[in-house]
């Protein structure tokens, strides 16, 4: 299982989590994702820890706390959601095409 990091510096790097996350366990995986487009880290990351003890140790101390200037929002990763097929739905011209009448 995964831990979620939520409210994160911009400025944090993938070893700024590990450090933080060491203290509570073994740090088996980091994941920060970035914007396609700055290249940025987005703000929030994945932790995976070795054992749920650990885990929990570390949500349990990290979850509320200032760090970098910021409040951490630390719990259980939730499993991602299954997208549709179409990455956006009805907007833009789909919808609008399907309704036009032929004459």
């Amino acid at each position: 299982m995964s831990i979620y990091v939520g409210n994160l510096s911009y400025q944090v790097t993938e070893e700024d989590l590990k450090r933080a996350f060491a203290e509570y366990g073994t740090v088996n995986r980091v994941q920060l994702p970035t914007d396609r487009e700055t290249g940025r880290p987005r703000g929030f990351a994945f932790v995976e820890m070795e054992t749920d003890a650990q885990e929990a140790a570390a949500i349990e101390a990290l979850d509320g706390a200032e760090w970098m200037g910021r409040d951490l929002k630390v719990n259980k990763a939730k499993p991602r959601e299954e997208r549709s097929s179409s990455p956006r739905g009805n907007w833009g011209n789909n919808a609008r095409n399907n309704n036009r009448r032929s004459y």
